[in-house]
């Protein structure tokens, strides 16, 4: 759902030109509707980006980490399409506009970073038109794999209760499938983290759906 790209942007440089902010849990860093003027490089913590239908129905977009960036969609100055709200507590820097002048002299490889992240959040509006029609078991599916792809290992640095945070499933469902996982020794817990140990029986549960 979401992808950490690889690149030689160095920025502890680029901290300097963004404002440090602090969200606690569960509070909102932008909402849909309202104009944006910047962008987000999130320094600590998960982000939940959703988006709200026409009938008043929440649906999750992406799960955001550390590394990437979030709002970009919304340089332009357009209202935000979708809700970013903080899974745990955060640390994010916040770049506007007109700061983002200045961090493009210092760190012109950026650029190729933004347009990662436009074409990647295509790619997530299309692929929450297969994620709609999963399972539960398939959707959490999708999000660990994408998960251990970020983190480019099959260790999964969430807790069962981050989990029910970003993907928007019951704590029972989710406990049950965690369950029926762990007898069939498919994933592990291991403190605040889940060893995938049977990576591919979970593509096996995806079917035709690519990740």
């Amino acid at each position: 759902m979401a992808i950490l790209f690889d690149s030689d942007i160095n920025w502890e440089s680029c901290l300097q030109f963004g404002t440090r902010q602090f969200f606690k849990e569960k509070s909102s860093i932008y909402q849909q509707g309202t104009l944006g003027d910047g962008f987000y490089y999130i320094q600590k913590g998960l982000i939940k980006v959703t988006t709200t239908t026409s009938i008043g129905k929440e649906r999750m977009l992406n799960i955001a980490i550390p590394g990437q960036l979030l709002g970009v969609q919304a340089m332009d100055r357009q209202p935000h399409f979708t809700t970013a709200t903080a899974v745990n507590d955060s640390i994010l820097y916040y770049f506007s506009c007109e700061h983002f002048q200045k961090l493009i002299k210092a760190q012109p490889t950026i650029l190729n970073m933004f347009i990662k992240t436009v074409i990647h959040k295509m790619h997530i509006l299309a692929d929450k038109i297969y994620l709609d029609s999963l399972t539960p078991e398939q959707q959490l599916s999708v999000i660990l794999l994408n998960i251990c792809y970020e983190f480019k290992n099959y260790e999964v640095p969430l807790t069962q209760q981050d989990l029910t945070k970003c993907t928007g499933l019951t704590r029972i469902t989710l406990y049950k499938i965690i369950k029926q996982w762990k007898a069939e020794e498919i994933i592990e817990s291991r403190g605040k983290k889940f060893l995938i140990k049977k990576p591919d029986e979970l593509k096996k549960l995806l079917g035709k759906v690519i990740i």
